[in-house]
């Protein structure tokens, strides 16, 4: 049996090897947060999560799939988290048994024979399941789940089995059939059904002619004992393999079933915490590569939404069509947030989740790539320049057509003329290569250059500042402006210059002022 409960055709392989860039997505996008909200302190929950998030698929049908599934584990979380607690019971079984340690066809038997009638018992458990609750889910993946456990143990295969596993227990003793070599050695052992082997009535009374000779080893016969062991070692042999390996069979179902029943039940714990939070969900709409779809209501960065105390503050975003987004305006005013926002949708959109929006629609893509700003090396091995370029270069290594690029205040390390040629240079190879590129900047230059040369392919968006300063953390469609108001930042938290100094210092234009009353240091806003 197979659980097919993330692919219609195959099995997840929870095996695979985790993207070159994974690294970067986890600090760049705080996908630990996400991933602990998921898993709940479980270990294995965390490992499933985080592999089926960072296997993205890029097939609209099989996102849809895996949708549709947990649209059913949302509407009967009971029933799920109960089918996974026997996949979960069924495992701590077979540890609780003693294994396949020893080589002896005896002490293999009898360790499958253990296990097997524990996984019957689970088995049992899951067909009940599926008959008082199947009727009660719509989605492909689980109504062919519980049409699986129906025919596949129904009650003969239950019959059948208890019946075989009970003569396995050789309680009537082991019959063997073997012939002679040249030698008189043994040849052609074979196990046969013990009722075979019963004597009448009358050779149990001793009153009629017997049909078999035999003999009694002496109890001090240790060489006949240890003969006699090694015949029925000998006798039973392919039947402990076949008993070892139809355990094996069984266990290994309720390996795939629990992980991919898993990743379903973290999603029900990170929607649990959503909700209690007031945080809206919904299932995006994934289209084909092209042509390209990218459209949100109420598009929020999840990780923020876990651990804000209200409900954020979402951005209904409209570029469709658009093969960059460029990002600009007051600082700290929801950029990074929304950068994070679209990575974090993207990738769980792509491994079948919700997102934290109302409404979002977007094109599949190859996989996601960030080129975040990072602190100063305090190790002084190289500049934030040359840190920046060798990530780039690696990036530019793995990154492929169909990919998504998330850049934030990237090449801003040297003066604002050779970063924003710098960022052009990349990103027009970029778009070149058919790779959708989101751009968050405060150069100007680097902005402006791309609204007077690409405004058609181009969605502009400008974090929104009211007349007072305030910061209503959305973003607005809006051309780039020469500034990014950081002198709001300094009225805000009591300036220590006179204001002369204050509005004509570019020193802190895009940046924020730590310790402003004991010295004057500044540090670039994340």
């Amino acid at each position: 049996m197979n659980a097919y409960l993330l692919s219609q055709s195959q099995d997840f392989d929870f095996g695979v090897t985790l993207p070159p860039n994974h690294e970067d997505l986890f600090q760049d996008l705080e996908l630990p947060t996400l991933l602990q909200a998921m898993a709940l302190g479980d270990k294995f929950l965390l490992e499933v999560s985080m592999r089926v998030l960072l296997a993205s698929v890029d097939d609209p049908a099989t996102i849809l799939y895996r949708q549709h599934v947990l649209a059913d584990c949302i509407a009967e979380p009971a029933i799920v988290r109960e089918m996974y607690a026997i996949a979960v019971g069924a495992l701590e079984d077979k540890r609780g048994i003693w294994g396949y340690s020893s080589q002896n066809p005896s002490s293999i038997l009898s360790a499958a024979v253990n296990q097997l009638e524990a996984a019957v018992l689970r088995l049992k458990d899951l067909r009940k399941l599926a008959d008082e609750h199947g009727a009660k889910f719509r989605s492909a993946g689980l109504t062919t789940l519980v049409r699986t456990l129906q025919r596949e143990l129904d009650d003969g295969y239950f019959e059948t089995i208890s019946h075989h596993l009970k003569m396995l227990r050789f309680r009537d003793g082991v019959l063997i059939s073997a012939g002679l070599d040249r030698d008189n050695s043994g040849i052609d052992f074979v196990l046969r059904s013990s009722g075979n082997g019963k004597l009448s009535w009358k050779e149990r009374l001793g009153i009629g002619p017997r049909s078999s000779c035999s003999f009694t080893i002496p109890p001090r016969d240790e060489a006949g004992a240890q003969a006699l062991s090694d015949l029925t070692s000998r006798g039973i042999n392919l039947v402990a393999n076949a008993a070892a390996q139809s355990a094996d069979h069984i266990f290994s179902y309720f390996t795939m079933l629990r992980a991919e029943l898993g990743f379903y039940v973290s999603c029900l714990n990170l929607r649990d915490r959503l909700v209690a939070q007031g945080q809206a969900t919904a299932f995006p709409e994934p289209s084909p590569r092209r042509p390209l779809q990218f459209s949100s209501t109420g598009l929020c960065d999840a990780c923020l939404a876990l651990q804000a105390e209200n409900r954020v503050v979402g951005n209904d975003i409209d570029a469709d069509g658009k093969s960059m987004v460029i990002v600009t305006g007051a600082n700290s005013g929801g950029k990074s947030t929304f950068l994070r926002s679209v990575g974090l949708a993207q990738l769980m959109m792509q491994c079948g989740m919700f997102v934290t929006a109302d409404a979002y629609q977007a094109s599949v893509c190859d996989g996601v790539f960030t080129h975040f700003i990072r602190e100063e090396d305090s190790s002084m091995t190289s500049g934030r320049l040359d840190e920046e370029l060798s990530r780039m270069s690696a990036i530019a290594e793995q990154i492929r057509p169909h990919c998504l690029m998330l850049f934030n205040e990237s090449f801003a390390a040297t003066n604002e003329r050779e970063g924003s040629e710098i960022g052009r240079q990349v990103v027009r190879a970029l778009l070149e290569a058919e790779i959708r590129v989101f751009f968050v900047t405060h150069q100007f230059d680097f902005a402006e250059s791309f609204h007077n040369l690409y405004a058609e392919s181009t969605l502009f968006l400008r974090a929104e500042r009211l007349a007072d300063g305030r910061r209503t953390y959305k973003l607005v469609e809006a051309e780039p402006l020469p500034t990014s108001f950081g002198q709001d930042l300094y009225y805000r938290l009591g300036g220590w210059l006179d204001d002369d100094h204050a509005l004509g210092s570019a020193s802190i234009e895009g940046a924020q002022v730590s310790n402003l009353h004991s010295d004057t240091s500044v540090k670039p806003v994340q």
